[in-house]
């Protein structure tokens, strides 16, 4: 019987001194301990490790119980007896055993489990884990640091709940196992605090230096991808709660502030291995990262914030942690820096964000990662908000920022409706600068005419692809438009009229023999459709055309000659702007030959 085999072991380990305990005396124990969980003994064993004589032998060889004890324990249902003797056979553990041995036995049992499991382990383990740690005296700090660290990575790779229904059932228990955690880390936190309030130098930083570990992990995983929205019908937001939680840990340790405003001033450690600083360093990003949104936009710990900084060099300080979450693909992620950028530019004056921020690097590089969420995100309300922010940055700026801004994206982004929807807001600015009384440098004369040289203009001459480029040719087409309607040649305040000659050579002429040629391409091509189709047995043949470039998928002929006559369309439209711009600038050259 599994007691008698137990109660043997311990009356011959009663006799002998702590010192002259075997390596078979513990392999015999454990035996005979786990032979009593699987068997039912539970109450047994209990009386067995709460027996005063027992003390010496718990103490040294108790810890061998925990692999057994966890199985049995889950093994066990809620309202079973037994299960609740193993829970008691636990804390006893935790009291007895030498803490050293005990925490390792505890360590290797959240190393070792494993999915579904990982949050019902860890949740059972974090008390006991927690007494080992209050009691030891050598390497808290590192031990404490460790147990966050082994956890945090056990949690990792779990799904994190975004949906409101998600986050409600918390299949896993992440949800709640997060906030044990924090529950876990308080006692040292407060360790950390008081020994801070002692002394303002608070010289043993180590221990500080492990819970802003833990932060900065928990910031990253869950919270950087978790969905941090109060969502109606869940009064106690559990990832909210967290994340406000991992917020007053900061605060209280004093790192908060820094941690907003520069990058974490600890030691970082030493990689040889350049690939593992690359991680180190992008973990670290990701984590300030979400740091700022919390505080910036769902307003974690705002009310500590020093009222002190203007809007433009709050702007300038999340500016690298915007760039960090708009080159995630993520929606949870990416949508965070989207919300983080627009909170920043709301809180500025239109016209207000001066040009020289337009040096900074982050300034060129947020614009474009906006572009490229504008034209290549496959999330359509996603797109429509990288469109107002880009608009909302754009006013912020003052005029010259707006016109290097416009300078730039013109030359970088590579995609005709965007360069279309720049130049939209150029016509805009120049009819601002017509407007008022003062004069304005970068919208007019010298400084227009520079950029006029990259708005009208064909990127490929006449051959040029004029359907693929038609939103940006019908925008220059307006413009110009615009430019000859508003500007009189005697005023000439835009400077159209003087480089009148270089926009008929670069742009209007090349425009003209490119709508030709196209135009005859697409109606020869539909002639050709027209003739194939009376051949063919039936209208509803399946062939493939090629149309800008790119190899339309298959489709029926009459599917095909849909989309042709849709490209002559927009010839006919850009035609017709052409031939009204051509036949203004002729009534105004002749109107002022006239005069003269």
């Amino acid at each position: 019987m599994a007691v008698d085999e137990l109660q043997a072991i311990i009356q011959k380990c009663q006799i002998l001194e702590e010192a002259d305990f075997k390596g078979e005396d513990f392999n015999l124990f454990q035996v005979a301990g786990q032979k009593c969980l699987e068997d039912g003994y539970a109450a047994q064993l209990l009386e067995v490790i709460q027996n005063e004589k027992n003390k010496v032998i718990i103490k040294n060889m108790g810890w061998n119980l925990i692999s057994p004890l966890v199985r049995c324990i889950f093994m066990y249902k809620q309202e079973d007896d037994k299960r609740e003797h193993c829970l008691r056979i636990l804390d006893q553990l935790a009291q007895l055993c030498n803490p050293k041995e005990l925490f390792l036995g505890l360590l290797e049992q959240i190393e070792q489990t494993s999915g579904e499991q990982v949050c019902q382990t860890v949740m059972l383990l974090l008390q006991p884990l927690q007494t080992v740690l209050l009691k030891l005296q050598n390497k808290k700090a590192y031990s404490v640091g460790l147990s966050l660290a082994m956890i945090m990575n056990q949690l990792t790779p779990l799904p994190v709940p975004y949906t409101k229904q998600q986050i409600q059932e918390d299949r896993l228990g992440l949800c709640q196992c997060c906030n044990a955690v924090v529950d876990f880390a308080k006692p040292f936190v407060n360790e950390v605090v008081k020994n801070m309030e002692k002394s303002s130098e608070y010289s043993d930083v180590e221990l500080k230096e492990e819970l802003i570990k833990f932060c900065m992990k928990s910031l990253k995983y869950p919270l950087l991808t978790a969905q941090l929205e109060q969502l109606e019908g869940i009064e106690e937001h559990p990832f909210r709660c967290f994340a406000a939680e991992i917020i007053d840990i900061l605060w209280n340790i004093g790192e908060l502030i820094p941690l907003v405003f520069v990058h974490h001033k600890g030691k970082s450690p030493q990689w040889e291995n350049q690939e593992l600083a690359d991680i180190e360093r992008k973990n670290c990003a990701d984590s300030l990262a979400c740091l700022s949104y919390l505080m910036f936009v769902q307003h974690f710990g705002v009310e500590r914030f020093p009222v002190v900084f203007s809007p433009s060099y709050l702007l300038l300080c999340n500016m690298t942690h915007i760039e960090v979450l708009l080159k995630r693909t993520e929606e949870s992620v990416l949508s965070k820096g989207l919300d983080l950028f627009e909170s920043c530019l709301l809180r500025m004056e239109d016209n207000s964000l001066l040009h020289h921020y337009l040096e900074f690097r982050d300034f060129i590089n947020v614009p474009q990662d906006l572009v490229k969420i504008m034209t290549l995100c496959p999330m359509e309300h996603m797109r429509k908000k990288s469109l107002n922010i880009l608009q909302l940055l754009i006013d912020k700026f003052d005029t010259e920022g707006k016109y290097t801004l416009f300078r730039c994206l013109l030359k970088t982004s590579n995609h005709a409706g965007v360069e279309g929807y720049i130049i939209k807001n150029i016509k805009d600015q120049i009819h601002l600068a017509l407007k008022k009384e003062y004069g304005n440098i970068w919208f007019t004369g010298h400084h227009l005419i520079s950029l006029l040289d990259l708005v009208l203009s064909l990127p490929e001459g006449a051959e040029t692809d004029l359907l693929q480029n038609s939103d940006r040719i019908m925008a220059s087409l307006n413009l110009l438009r615009y430019l000859v309607i508003k500007d009189c040649e005697s005023d000439n305040q835009t400077g159209v009229w003087t480089t009148l000659g270089k926009i008929e050579q670069n742009f209007l002429k090349p425009l003209r023999v490119g709508l030709n040629m196209s135009k005859a391409h697409y109606e020869a091509e539909i002639k050709n459709k027209k003739e194939n189709r009376k051949e063919a047995q039936s209208s509803n043949t399946v062939c493939s055309v090629t149309v800008s470039g790119e190899k339309m998928p298959a489709m029926t002929t009459g599917m095909q000659l849909q989309v042709l006559h849709s490209a002559l369309f927009t010839f006919d439209l850009i035609e017709s702007v052409l031939a009204r711009v051509e036949e203004l600038i002729e009534v105004k050259t002749k109107a002022v030959m006239d005069e003269n």
